[in-house]
């Protein structure tokens, strides 16, 4: 059953790149959508959650019409991997600082978005203007 679905994903790209127009236009649209999902994935990082998965799903978009996403997307995996490794050997204070600094990531960016001064707004502590951001 696989072999069907590859023979028919390949036939249809092949029907795709037959034609220079669609086949452009198809490029486009998986740069496009490939972009958004990688540009989501890198602004989801140090949240909770999939940042590094929204980002590898991302490249792996573009890297299915884009040889050089094929090659970014390899290295990012690769450093991801070393990363990881890397972070598992260290004690745990190490492993515990580097939490903290993410965790400050995640509050100066918040703080930065008004994220703390509009759940303050919710629950009526509008008075507390110090949890306003700059940029609001």
């Amino acid at each position: 059953m696989s072999n069907t679905n590859e023979r028919q994903r390949t036939g249809l790209r092949a029907r795709i790149h037959e034609k220079p127009t669609l086949r452009r236009t198809y490029r486009i649209c998986v740069g496009i959508v490939g972009t958004l999902v990688l540009a989501a994935g890198i602004i989801a990082i140090p949240y909770p959650g999939p940042g590094w998965l929204i980002v590898f799903a991302g490249l792996a978009i573009l890297a299915s019409e884009f040889e050089w996403a094929q090659r970014v997307l390899h290295y990012a995996r690769g450093k991801y991997d070393a990363w990881t490794d890397w972070l598992g050997r260290q004690s745990l204070l190490v492993r515990l600082t580097v939490l903290a600094a993410t965790g400050l990531v995640v509050m100066a960016t918040l703080y930065l978005l008004n994220a703390f001064y509009l759940v303050a707004g919710w629950v009526g502590l509008e008075e507390w203007t110090w949890l306003q951001s700059p940029f609001f």
